[in-house]
């Protein structure tokens, strides 16, 4: 197994992770129960352990949890923070927990280039990989594998225009979620997706928890360019400078997270550089300047 069909190894916890982590404002409640749902699904001897502690048996509930799929899906908008939160989420659970955890990134090269039996190989040696690492490692380093751009292989295969090579790449998509699942292995694959309605429907019934992102909304946007900004231009108008990023009267539709952290600050900051400061006008021009990205419709 050649270790390309991987394009990251991040081992958490890191300060970079934490960072990344902390920078995705507006997604406290997807964070909180992001983070329970982690924790139980990479530990499920803590559910056990809860339960005999407050019911005294286990309860049967509890075995019904554990044995669901160890995947998440992350589905929804473009530029909300989906894959960022699948590579960094674990950072919080690692350091609650005094333990490492690492994240592995599955490459799109694991598609492969069409040959027949190439994506099933590449599939089936991800997945071995990780169960190898996982059954040497146990609760020590679990292991949460990102799938990131999930429809380009995970595709529905009731689709009449599906290639043959692409089908058998679901199946083997599912075998290895499923000898995951089987072995009760410390892992956790979390697929992101823009286009939820292209997954097979056989994987999204796999998912433990399917957790879909929007846009920030008006108080978002606004938390996010104070946090950007606010230390340098204290008294500005946050309220309406957010405003300015949502929707208007010739779009429907506002700013999503990252181009708020990487558009718009690129503008302001260039813009400033080297001899004036950073004002509130200069960031409402920047914004005035920067069409937000247009929503994903899969065509």
């Amino acid at each position: 197994m050649s270790d390309d069909i991987f394009e990251e190894f991040i081992d958490l916890p890191d300060p970079t992770a934490q960072r990344r982590y902390h920078q995705l404002v507006g997604l406290d409640d997807v964070k909180q129960r992001l983070s329970a749902e982690g924790e139980l699904l990479l530990f499920p001897d803590r559910l056990r352990k809860w339960s005999r502690r407050y019911h005294g048996p286990e309860l049967r509930a509890v075995e019904a949890f554990v044995q669901r799929p160890p995947l998440m899906i992350f589905a929804d908008d473009i530029g909300t923070g989906k894959t960022t939160l699948a590579e960094t989420f674990g950072h919080e659970i690692a350091s609650r927990h005094g333990r490492s955890v690492k994240v592995l990134r599955l490459s799109l090269r694991a598609r492969g280039s069409g040959h027949v039996g190439e994506m099933t190989r590449l599939l089936g040696e991800a997945f071995d990989t990780v169960a190898e690492r996982a059954r040497h490692a146990g609760a020590s380093c679990p292991i949460i594998m990102v799938i990131d751009e999930a429809d380009a292989i995970a595709q529905n295969r009731a689709d009449t225009q599906m290639h043959h090579e692409d089908r058998a790449g679901v199946n083997a998509l599912i075998r290895g979620i499923d000898q995951v699942a089987s072995e009760r292995l410390h892992v956790v694959v979390v697929m992101c997706t823009n286009r939820l309605d292209a997954i097979d429907p056989a994987i999204v019934r796999r998912s433990a928890a399917t957790f879909e992102f929007k846009r920030p909304v008006l108080a978002h946007r606004e938390a996010i360019l104070k946090s950007l900004f606010a230390d340098g231009v204290p008294d500005a108008d946050w309220g309406t400078l957010a405003a300015l990023t949502g929707p208007s009267e010739t779009r429907d539709y506002g700013y999503t997270a990252s181009d708020l952290s990487q558009r718009l600050i690129p503008q302001v900051v260039l813009t400033a550089y080297p001899d004036q400061p950073i004002t509130e006008r200069m960031i409402a021009q920047a914004i005035a300047q920067i069409e937000p990205t247009k929503p994903f419709t899969g065509s």
